[in-house]
């Protein structure tokens, strides 16, 4: 890439980081292309049904440049459910879907953990499906994460890997490209500025990421001062075969977790501005809950 239309970009995304500021916002660039990437590992993306005891595993990695990230793996006999937040994707949407903007009833006694989605769906990240209504439209090449519907969860690549052929897609909810693949950090997981835009256009945000290893556990990975880069090393670290970036910025990444299903939560991410009550009383936005499967 020239200096000079490197210096385009990082300009438009500057502008783009200035308008996030202002509307408390994630918006990410448009994607680096629109062709489907090569096929991810299989072993990342296959569909495994989890043993053992439903569990949340939270660790700590210091990267090379010195930042923090809590990765929290979720194993065992656990299932996902995608929540509708009550700002986005919005009250338009209530009507047709179980899962709203608070946990509740029996989730909240079979909860595990929960964490923040993606960007806002007005953002061109990618598509929402929730309960087999699609509210955004799906988009080919993009990261995804699938819930099935007896609540199995796995990531992949949208038109590549996914969906899988006779598979029961339930809840799909897209955010850009791999951040992770086949193991290894992709080349776009370097470009930072590519990755949506920040508070004050800074490098160092609050992120989140999610990962699937070869058992099929999804791992959570966020920090509050971290870079793209630095999720992708963390979930590679981790396991990871395959991951995708989720929400930025400090309002917006958020995870709670329990010891054992339905007891106490506590927020684990150092730093994390909202309480681990957040998902009990209800969110703006969406959110992905962990439950020990019934």
């Amino acid at each position: 890439m020239n200096v000079g239309h490197r210096t385009r970009i990082v300009r438009a995304a500057a502008v783009l980081a200035g308008l996030c500021a202002v509307a408390a916002c994630s918006s990410p660039p448009s994607a680096p292309h629109a062709a489907v990437p090569a096929r991810a590992d299989p072993a990342a993306t296959a569909r495994v049904v989890p043993q053992g005891p439903p569990r949340v595993t939270v660790s700590r990695i210091r990267t090379a440049d010195g930042s923090v990230v809590t990765v929290a793996v979720f194993s065992g006999q656990v299932r996902y459910v995608l929540h509708n937040g009550s700002e986005d994707p919005g009250a338009a949407y209530a009507a047709l879907v179980r899962a709203g903007p608070a946990v509740t009833g029996a989730e909240r006694r079979h909860l595990l953990a929960a964490f923040n989605g993606g960007f806002l769906l007005h953002s061109r990240a990618g598509g929402y499906e929730q309960e087999g209504h699609v509210f955004r439209a799906l988009r080919r090449g993009l990261a995804s994460l699938v819930i099935d519907r007896s609540g199995r969860a796995r990531i992949g690549v949208w038109g590549a890997d996914l969906p899988a052929r006779g598979e029961a897609v339930y809840s799909v909810r897209q955010n850009l490209w791999p951040l992770v693949e086949n193991g290894q950090p992709t080349r776009q997981a370097a470009r930072w500025w590519r990755w949506g835009g920040t508070i004050g256009h800074a490098e160092y945000v609050a992120r989140s990421a999610l990962g699937q290893d070869a058992s099929g556990d999804l791992i959570y990975a966020a920090s509050m001062s971290t870079n793209p880069e630095d999720l992708a090393v963390a979930l590679a670290r981790s396991g990871a075969r395959i991951a995708m970036e989720l929400d930025i910025n400090p309002e917006w990444v958020q995870l709670a977790i329990a010891r054992t299903a339905g007891g106490s939560l506590k927020a684990p991410i150092p730093g994390q501005v909202r309480p681990p009550t957040q998902y009990l009383t209800g969110w703006t936005r969406d959110f992905i809950t962990v439950l020990a499967a019934r």
